[in-house]
């Protein structure tokens, strides 16, 4: 169970707030202990999702020290072929949830994007969907983790590209 204040990745969401842990009857009269997550990088959201519940994925975001260490791979993942080809893997990559993951995905579709801007060309529609996701995710987590602002992560983990 997590605490009042934790910062948890909610879901398909990401990064939230606990703001408070209560008894609450949302649904058929029954009295559930529900969190009330604020959603961080959305204004004017909030989530309220049963504590027992296992419907929508819900952990702790990695710490600080994880952070770190993930940025410091991305050298290594950028040296490797990943497989990933299609929009099926990019989703299950995507609904993975887990942080290495969705890093290799990024790294996989931003060296994509600067193969196809080199040539004068455009990312294709499926590759943006699954960038825009990928950033919203595990920019937030990383940026939460490491106390910086979202905007701030892609130079984080690529450098000025």
């Amino acid at each position: 169970m997590f605490n009042k204040g934790d910062k948890v990745f909610y879901g398909q969401t990401g990064v939230c707030v606990v703001e408070e842990i209560s008894e609450k009857m949302l649904t058929k009269n029954i009295k559930r202990l529900y969190y009330t997550l604020k959603p961080l990088y959305q204004q004017n959201n909030v989530i309220y999702a049963p504590v027992d519940s296992d419907k929508v994925f819900i952990r702790a975001i990695i710490s600080k020290t994880d952070a770190q260490k993930l940025v410091e791979t991305v050298p290594e993942i950028c040296n490797k072929v990943l497989d990933a080809q299609g929009e099926e893997d990019y989703r299950a990559m995507l609904e993975s949830h887990s942080c290495n993951e969705l890093l290799e995905l990024a790294v996989k579709i931003y060296s994509k994007k600067q193969a196809v801007k080199k040539a004068k060309k455009k990312l294709g529609f499926i590759d943006e969907k699954y960038l825009k996701r990928t950033e919203e995710l595990l920019f937030g987590e990383l940026a939460a983790a490491l106390d910086i602002p979202p905007e701030e992560v892609p130079k984080v983990l690529f450098g000025d590209i």
